[in-house]
């Protein structure tokens, strides 16, 4: 159960769309907001599984009547569509080796990244050709070129000339499941943005024990606030929804275009982060509004704190569920918790900084809680597993884990463990297994703080100030050197609840001192700090830089 894939088994995860196609071809595999109509009612375009799967084989054609041959690096950068999913799909029936990358990083991150995989060519949105064209020099590789919209003044094809003419039968590479499949990069929260080398075996692994935990069905309906989740729907049969918002920048979405589509096609299920949900569940509670057609939500990429579990589960289905899978880019799923498990006993032990529950594992995967190591890890002879309960960092292997970087391949002997012919993953978080099996989150290993007394670590610490009525979050760093740092707690205050004077400042300060000391994990911390707006991640509004926030903390406690 837990092996890596076969090196030798023909597999292609885009089989399972042909799969679908002729089992459910009139069924919608994709819906897409299309404008409104001249009441303001939101219209929506729409393509079968039939019309995708025929759409996505007539692009592959096209590309291998282009010249890609199976194995060249694309790199696909297109708004979340129906073209978008379609031609996910086309590039993995050409065998093509996909370069995803998500927006929300930045411009300058974004282009490092794709310098740093080497494209062959780009399936992209004119801005983006025109800056390809432009620096031209760092992509010298791409010469298999193709627009999605209009083409400017550089060359290639467009995305109807890739359509060809009339569908004249199925593509399909037969790609092996130790094939590339695609590089899809991490956020770079810790550490530089990094290219996760996927193999078809990892996405054919990912789609089953997805649908299997879960108990997902052919025929749902997905709201998919996160695009690559509409290649997961259309493998299991389920449409996906698109909604009507900027997905590198989900903290700024507006919840009524959420709702709206929920309504519209009365979404069974829906996946998006934690950032989404945190404006969609107190915007339906203050309006009163419900989504009874709900019966699932999913939530991942950052940790979903108790009172956005409570609010969403109070807006569903009555019997419906909220589920928060828990794992990296590197390796996804690892394990999962659900609403009505951590909320209760489970959530008052979080606030108490006991962590955060990720919950249980995946069937597919093993997982250990090891000793910290800060450098490499050659052999899994070398790890020294934590004691029962212990804090140690979480290890994984399993199908769904990928084995490789593509890019930055230093990282791989800092993130790998070998064990034989298998591949063990560091996930560079820190936590604890209870006695029921269940992950709890600490933080991340790079960012705890060694004072001389021992190891702190951020989401135990932080969770006790977060309790303060007029903090919207704190950040645990340390300030000197790694055995004998000041733990330092700074606050980010809620709106209009930042301290306009010294005796307002002094005040706040004792308040958290107090909690603090309150509690045995964060007694020993004594110095706070204020800060107007922590600089966070794009793309979940919640992984926190703490690594800018400590230089900043030294500077101004020097």
């Amino acid at each position: 159960m837990n092996r890596q894939p076969a090196t030798n088994a023909v597999c292609n995860v885009a089989a399972r769309l042909a799969s679908m196609a002729a089992s459910i071809p009139d069924n919608l595999a994709v819906i897409m907001p299309q404008g409104r109509d001249a009441s303001g009612k939101r219209r929506y375009a729409s393509v079968t599984f039939r019309e995708l799967d025929q759409d996505s084989d007539r692009l592959a054609r096209g590309l291998r009547e282009l010249g890609v041959a199976p194995g060249v690096r694309l790199a696909l950068l297109v708004k979340p569509s129906i073209d978008f999913i379609s031609l996910v799909f086309a590039l993995f029936k050409a065998g093509v080796v996909t370069i995803l990358i998500d927006p929300g990083m930045g411009k300058k991150n974004l282009i490092a990244c794709l310098e740093a995989a080497e494209p062959e060519g780009f399936v992209a949105i004119s801005p983006v050709h025109a800056v390809r064209t432009l620096l031209r020099r760092k992509f010298g590789k791409a010469r298999f070129n193709v627009t999605v919209g209009r083409r400017w003044f550089w060359g290639g094809a467009t995305l109807d000339q890739l359509r060809g003419t009339a569908w004249s039968g199925p593509e399909l590479a037969e790609t092996k499941s130790d094939d590339a499949a695609a590089i899809i990069f991490t956020t770079g929260s810790t550490g530089p943005p990094k290219g996760v080398l996927y193999r078809h075996g990892n996405f054919d692994r990912q789609v089953t024990e997805i649908r299997d935990f879960y108990g997902i069905q052919p025929g749902g309906l997905d709201l998919a606030g996160f695009p690559l989740f509409g290649l997961f729907n259309c493998a299991m049969g389920v449409t996906t929804i698109i909604p009507d918002m900027d997905a590198s920048r989900p903290a700024s979405v507006d919840p009524a275009n959420i709702v709206e589509a929920i309504r519209d096609c009365q979404a069974t299920q829906a996946f998006a982060s934690p950032a989404v949900w945190n404006r969609v569940g107190p915007y339906c509670v203050q309006r009163g509004i419900r989504l009874p057609s709900l019966r699932r939500v999913l939530s991942a990429g950052a940790p979903v704190l108790p009172h956005v579990l409570e609010a969403m589960k109070s807006v569903i289905s009555p019997d419906g569920e909220m589920h928060t899978p828990y794992g990296a880019t590197e390796s996804l799923p690892v394990a999962s918790s659900a609403a009505s498990e951590v909320l209760g006993e489970t959530a008052e032990k979080m606030r108490q900084g006991a962590g955060v529950c990720v919950g249980r594992k995946f069937p597919g995967i093993e997982w250990k809680v090891v000793r910290v190591v800060d450098g490499p890890i050659a052999e899994i002879a070398d790890v020294e597993e934590a004691p029962a309960g212990g804090i140690g960092e979480l290890i994984v292997r399993g199908d769904v884990v990928t084995r490789e970087y593509a890019t930055r391949q230093e990282w791989n002997s800092l993130s790998k463990i070998r064990d034989g012919n298998a591949i063990w993953h560091r996930i560079g978080d820190v936590g604890y297994l209870d006695q029921l099996g269940r992950f709890w989150y600490c933080g991340r290993a790079a960012h705890r703080v060694r004072t001389a007394n021992g190891p702190l670590y951020t989401e135990q610490c932080e969770a006790i100030f977060n309790n303060h009525p007029d903090v919207l979050r704190s950040a645990l760093v340390g300030i000197g050197e790694p055995g004998a740092q000041q733990p330092v707690i700074i606050v980010e205050p809620r709106p209009g609840k930042a301290p306009q004077d010294e005796r307002a400042k002094q005040a706040f300060i004792e308040e958290l001192r107090t909690l603090g000391q309150s509690n045995p994990l964060s007694a020993e911390i004594d110095r706070f700090l204020f800060h107007p707006s922590f600089p966070v991640d794009i793309r979940h509004n919640a992984k926190i830089f703490r690594e800018n926030l400590a230089e900043w903390a030294a500077a101004k406690t020097e």
